[in-house]
């Protein structure tokens, strides 16, 4: 069968829809994937893409409207918003996106459609062509809920595509471990493509003493930088190796003894001989730790991370501060706590039993 894999134009969307369109591509389907900008390389997993947003800038649709509400826009900063700031945003989206993405499919003819939920202008082509759309979940929000506000923004492409309203997919693939979050459908492990980079060989084993790895956001703008600088001014006082991932040109300045920096890294590879991650409170983040079955750091901020570092915390797998809360006694409890060490297993095993991408293949061409 012809799969169109459709994603909002961002590394954190697409690269977790890689492995399950990689096990679609093996199992001898034809697997196209729309997207754009920095996500465009995915096309390093040997997959074919198309760009569906020349140009992209996500800042530039920012810009545009958070102006016009300036509520929505303070608690968006804040991680307060829930789902109100990324409806507006993706709303806007995929307005723009969905004329492409139906002329794609329209040329392409899928048999089935795969979207995730910022990208609904996926399932308005599976409409239009009368073929199965089935959402994947790629973060620790609800899907039904993303995909319910970002319609409510979508302006008028459905109405220029003949519809009144988004019809419900054929089915749903959830990522989230139920013991952290809800959502509906098909179990999937989750599992994300980390792009390029090779991971020195001192990284493949555990160092003399614990090592803790620290992440920051794949997106530019308000809290890029992360928890970097916070670990950085408390990193003398932790007995800890800790190794920055990817740090801006800031962050990397005049660091303690027991600090050191890499490049791009499979961060999947890097996390088994790993003690803790520390990270922004994306979702990719969160839930690399979680399937790591490690102790995690995640820092409450803008869009999504309030909400990811809280789920996280509630679940007892992981502590929740703000950058500037971040001290060596923080750290040091991510290393010695064994709550937060047993917690982090359980959910790692619990997503370990749920079944990898290649198990729904046969259970998604069935759809066609």
């Amino acid at each position: 069968m012809r799969v169109l894999v459709v994603s909002a134009p961002l590394v954190g969307h697409v690269f977790p829809l890689v492995p399950l369109a990689v096990a679609l591509r093996d199992a001898g389907h034809d697997v196209l994937v729309a997207t754009g900008g920095g996500a465009l390389a995915a096309a390093d997993a040997g997959l074919a893409v198309h760009d569906i947003a020349p140009g992209f800038d996500f800042g530039r649709i920012a810009l545009r409207v958070f102006p016009r509400h300036p509520l929505i826009a303070r608690a968006e900063m804040a991680g307060t918003a829930g789902t109100r700031g990324a409806g507006l945003l993706f709303g806007t989206l995929n307005d723009q996106l969905t004329d492409p993405v139906v002329a794609l499919a329209t040329r392409w003819r899928p048999d089935l459609v795969l979207y995730e939920p910022f990208a609904v202008a996926g399932a308005v082509a599976a409409a239009r062509l009368d073929v199965p759309a089935v959402r994947q979940e790629n973060a620790l929000f609800d899907g039904r809920d993303l995909v319910r506000a970002t319609v409510a923004r979508l302006g008028a492409a459905l109405r220029r595509h003949g519809l009144t309203e988004l019809p419900a997919p054929a089915a749903a693939l959830a990522v989230a471990p139920p013991s952290v979050a809800t959502q509906g459908g098909w179990p999937m492990r989750y599992t994300s493509y980390v792009g390029g980079g090779e991971l020195p060989a001192w990284l493949r084993e555990p160092g003399e003493r614990p090592r803790i790895l620290v992440t920051r956001s794949t997106l530019t703008g308000p809290g890029d930088r992360g928890p970097m600088p916070a670990v950085v001014a408390a990193a003398a006082e932790v007995d800890a190796e800790i190794v920055l991932v990817r740090p801006d040109e800031r962050s990397a300045r005049s660091l303690p003894g027991n600090v050191r920096v890499v490049d791009w890294i499979p961060l999947d590879e890097a996390l088994p001989a790993s003690a803790a991650l520390v990270h922004h409170g994306g979702a990719g983040s969160a839930l690399g730790a979680l399937a790591a079955g490690l102790p995690q750091l995640a820092t409450t901020g803008p869009g999504d991370r309030r909400h990811n570092a809280e789920l996280v915390a509630r679940r007892g797998a992981g502590l929740a501060l703000r950058p500037r809360d971040i001290t060596a006694r923080s750290l040091t409890q991510l290393l010695t706590d064994e709550r937060l060490r047993t917690a982090a297993a359980q959910v790692g095993r619990e997503i370990a039993a749920m079944p990898p991408p290649t198990d729904l293949v046969a259970r998604l061409a069935a759809l066609v």
